[in-house]
């Protein structure tokens, strides 16, 4: 397990504290697959409810773009099929799964926040996602569930940041909840996780599960393997 990844469990909620303060908690290797190994670990563990939050200014700056000249294009497409596993791990998990945004939130750290089914924001939060400035398609479809897809359109075509207001307004905000206001937040939520027993709960999810996790991936992996990825990565940091 990474130094990147605070893990507090208890037998009923595991709370996952992104730990990269200076790096606005961005997605490198090492953390997502901390993620993907804690999360399998809290299923196993028979965990009613999984929170993600971030330590520091924000909850996540998304996909690590802090080492793009020592990786390849096959490097690069790797670790985003590794985030795609861990959005759709998130998404589809028998537990009741809980975020709290807060600070500037963009790329895949959008999209983790999305993946979660209670999605709670301090009201200077504010979510970006970039991505198809580089040509990447990753959490599109569960972003359009989610808003709308009229709505998620103009705002990806326009990869344009969304205000926590805003971002309450149209769905992919939940309830504004400030820092203050966490643990009753967490709370409540652990009422509603452990409300049905975990067999009814886990139909309850499975019934109204809308993913289409191979099509996500294809998607993903169609629109990564285009060739000139981190030429195109490296463009977009370098016009930031």
């Amino acid at each position: 397990m990474t130094d990147h990844l605070r893990i507090e469990r208890s037998a009923q909620s595991w709370t996952f504290t992104l730990n990269r303060p200076d790096k606005m908690n961005a997605l490198n290797a090492p953390l997502v697959e901390a993620l993907l190994q804690g999360v399998d670990d809290a299923h196993a563990s028979g965990a009613r409810m999984l929170v993600f939050q971030g330590e520091g200014r924000n909850f996540s700056a998304g996909f690590d773009q802090g080492d793009l000249n020592s990786q390849s294009d096959a490097d690069l497409l790797l670790r985003l099929v590794r985030v795609e596993a861990l959005l759709h791990l998130v998404a589809s998990s028998p537990c009741l799964t809980v975020a709290f945004a807060h600070g500037r939130n963009f790329g895949a750290g959008v999209d983790l926040f999305a993946a979660c089914r209670h999605r709670y924001s301090a009201a200077d939060a504010s979510f970006r996602m970039p991505g198809l400035r580089f040509g990447l398609v990753l959490g599109t479809r569960r972003f359009g569930d989610i808003v709308g897809y009229a709505k998620a359109r103009e705002i990806l075509e326009q990869t344009r940041q969304i205000s926590a207001t805003e971002a309450a307004d149209i769905g992919l905000v939940t309830r504004l909840v400030e820092a203050d206001g966490r643990a009753d937040a967490v709370a409540e939520a652990l009422q509603v996780a452990t409300l049905l027993d975990p067999a009814t709960q886990q139909h309850l999810y499975r019934v109204l599960e809308s993913g289409r996790p191979d099509q996500d991936l294809a998607d993903l992996v169609r629109s990564a393997s285009r060739p000139g990825l981190k030429s195109r990565l490296l463009a977009y940091v370098s016009e930031r």
